[in-house]
Order: C-alpha cells, then sequence, then structure tokens
C-alpha cells in the first residue's frame, strides 16, 4: 500500500477551498491501493491534523511525518492547493529535489500557466486569441488615460499571480479605476489591465488516462455577479452553472476542445486542468489556464465527470496512478 500526501491550505485566499478539494480527494482514493493523509501547508508550519485535533508537523528535510514511534514516508503527492505554493510551482519544485512524485503539472508549467501575464503571451504566440491588455509593476507610473483610450470601459484589473478570481475588479467608470488597481497590487507586485470581452464563459476540463487525453463535456457559467468572482463562485446560487451548454453548435465544442487539447500539450501539462474561455458571435478568446482547478463538491471538475458518466473517484485514481509510471 503507497503513502498519498493530500497537500492542501497554502498561503492564498484559496486556502478553505483547498481544504475542501482535499477532503474531497480523501474521501474518493482508493483505500485498498492508498493510504492517505492530508498534510497542511501553511507559511509557518506544515503539519498533519489527528482525529483528536493534534498537529504532527512534517519534516522538511525529507518530506516525512512521525506518528508516535513511526516515520511516514510518503510515496506521492497529491497537490490540491490552489494558488501559492501548489500552483504557482514552488512546492513543486522542492518535490523535485526529493524526488518525490506529484499528481500536477511540473514547476515549469505551473509558474508560467499561474503567471497571466507570461500565460497569455506564450498563448498568444501560438496563435490563440487573447483580450488586449497592459502589464504594470508596482511603482510603475499607469498612464491611466493611454490604457482607458486603448481598452475602452470596462476594464479588468487583476493580479497577474493569483486563483478564484481573489483580487479582481471589473472598472465601469474612471472614478473607480484607481481603487482597482490598489485592490490588485494587495495580492501580486504586478497586474494586469484588460479589455472586456463580451460573450459566454466556457469551461473546458481535460485529464490523461492511459495516456491519452479525455475531455470533459463542456461547462458554461452563467454568474448573477458582474462576473465570476470568488462569491459566485464559492456562494449557493450567485451562478449558474450548464453542463453541457445549451446552444453550442457542434463546430463550436469541436473548435474548444481542440484549442484545449493544443493547450494541454503545448503547455506540457499533466493531470486534471480546466481551461477558461470567452465565446463570442464569431470567436473564442483564452481566459486563463487551472492547473489546479478545485474538487470540491460546488466545483466544476466534479460536476463535469459526472456529466460525462464517470465517478469523480475514478478520476482521482487515475491521476494517481499516472503519477508512478
Amino acid at each position: 500500500m503507497k503513502n498519498i500526501a493530500i497537500v492542501c491550505g497554502g498561503y492564498s485566499g484559496e486556502y478553505q477551498i483547498s481544504v475542501q478539494s482535499a477532503e474531497m480527494v480523501k474521501k474518493n482514493l482508493d483505500n485498498n491501493k492508498y493510504k492517505t493523509y492530508i498534510i497542511f501547508i501553511e507559511k509557518y508550519q506544515w503539519y498533519f491534523k489527528n482525529v483528536d485535533n493534534i498537529h504532527h508537523k512534517i519534516d522538511k528535510s525529507d518530506f516525512s511525518l512521525k506518528l508516535d514511534s513511526d516515520i511516514i514516508k510518503f510515496d506521492g503527492v497529491f497537490n490540491a492547493i490552489h494558488g501559492t505554493p501548489g500552483e504557482d510551482g514552488k512546492l513543486l519544485g522542492y518535490f523535485d529535489l526529493l524526488s518525490i512524485p506529484y499528481t500536477c503539472c511540473n514547476m515549469d508549467t505551473s509558474a508560467l500557466t499561474f503567471n497571466k501575464y507570461l500565460c497569455n503571451s506564450f498563448v498568444r504566440s501560438i496563435g490563440i486569441k487573447v483580450a488586449q491588455s497592459f502589464s504594470f509593476l508596482e511603482g510603475e507610473f499607469i498612464n491611466k488615460d493611454l490604457v482607458l483610450d486603448s481598452l475602452g470601459l470596462p476594464v479588468f484589473i487583476k493580479p497577474v499571480r493569483s486563483g478564484s478570481s481573489v483580487g479582481i475588479s471589473k472598472v465601469t467608470a474612471v472614478d473607480d479605476f484607481d481603487l482597482a488597481v490598489t485592490k490588485a497590487f494587495k495580492t501580486d507586485n504586478r497586474i494586469l489591465i484588460e479589455e472586456t470581452i463580451i460573450g459566454r464563459e466556457i469551461a473546458c476540463g481535460l485529464f490523461l488516462k492511459n495516456k491519452e487525453l479525455n475531455i470533459f463535456p463542456l461547462t458554461e457559467i452563467i454568474s448573477k455577479n458582474d462576473f465570476f468572482d470568488y462569491e459566485a463562485k464559492y456562494t449557493a446560487g450567485l451562478a449558474e452553472e450548464i453542463t453541457p451548454p445549451h446552444n453550442l453548435d457542434i463546430e463550436q465544442e469541436t473548435d474548444i476542445k481542440a484549442i484545449s487539447s493544443l493547450l494541454y500539450n503545448k503547455l506540457d501539462c499533466k493531470g486534471v486542468v480546466r481551461i477558461d474561455y470567452i465565446l463570442t458571435e464569431s470567436e473564442l478568446y483564452f481566459i486563463e489556464i487551472n492547473t489546479i482547478p478545485g474538487f470540491s463538491q460546488a466545483s466544476i471538475i466534479p460536476r463535469q465527470a459526472k456529466a460525462m458518466g464517470i465517478p469523480i473517484s475514478a478520476v482521482f485514481n487515475t491521476i494517481v496512478e499516472n503519477m508512478f509510471e
């Protein structure tokens, strides 16, 4: 039986969502094959919490866990950390040094895809449409008039490195611009100011099974807020997620899946990823790629798996098996 560490938590505003994802993974992994431990990764401590709520520290020198007289060595890691340090590649470099396999994209891919500015540049370079944008470092002069003359209103102002729409604002009036910039810089030292593309938000989930790419049914996201922000993502009733989307023709569906497959391969992805787009009447625009998508009951991937007719447990067990190939 293999020991699997399900890492969760992290240093971002997505901590609680990550914990929910980890609990969902633990519940669905095959306990005849794997002995699972939820490991909390926090800024000042890494630990396992037992049923009595007692914390047992992780030895960071080799990522081992001492329980009474036993020392647990992990055979692999299921990464359920949304945001830093799990989704941005930092923790993955640590596991690479220790030669511990993990379920997600490698360090380089994770760092690239988590950085919206760099990822957009890469995606644009292979011919996929991306919204026009400007990027600024904290302290750099922002010529508001130039930006708005070029992009128009509304614009999205977002941290370059964040997930679950943390720190993002939709600016519809000039008077709100500076406040949105300040908000974004609280999350990251580089921001993106992006034009608004009007259209349907479509999510495409993918994973490898038997070395073949499997694509889930697509999902259309309709938010009752101005956009699919943190509140809409995690508050019941604030967003409608339709799987599969209504009134999406075969050609559009085929194009979205083909582009998603291309991105998965070009970016050297691994495990389950979700790629989000805006579909206008005539074009498809890349929005972002989530290399650690949510796995909680409220998340899109489990719903897509259900629509595909496969239990989410089969998906989780498959990507753990892939880790050891």
